[in-house]
């Protein structure tokens, strides 16, 4: 009688932790699911930042037009106290990027 053994090479499927560190592969299965609605989450937060870029950049150039300033720096501190209300103090630190971010070149 003679024996065979398969050899099967695993692939990241099979060692679930590998790509999510689970243990179990509907521990994977389910974060993978979970990451893949992250990935659309902040494919929606980029554009959704990119429009506030463009939003703040037209009223920066209305304000500049009309003589005044480039930043109203009121209108900041009442947006970094709505986010840090919403968010605690972590949304500061969110709020303080995005200030940056639309803030456009001096």
């Amino acid at each position: 009688m003679t024996t065979t053994t398969t050899a099967v090479t695993a692939t990241a499927t099979d060692r679930p932790a590998e790509r999510t560190g689970a243990r179990t592969p509907e521990a994977a299965e389910l974060i993978g699911g979970a990451r893949e609605r992250i990935d659309a989450l902040d494919d929606r937060i980029i554009g959704l930042v990119q429009e506030r870029i463009a939003v703040s950049a037209v009223i920066q150039e209305a304000r500049i037009s009309s003589g005044g300033r480039r930043v109203n720096l009121s209108r900041e501190m009442e947006i970094l106290s709505h986010y840090r209300d919403a968010l605690g103090a972590p949304g500061t630190s969110l709020a303080m990027t995005l200030l940056e971010l639309s803030r456009g070149r001096a």
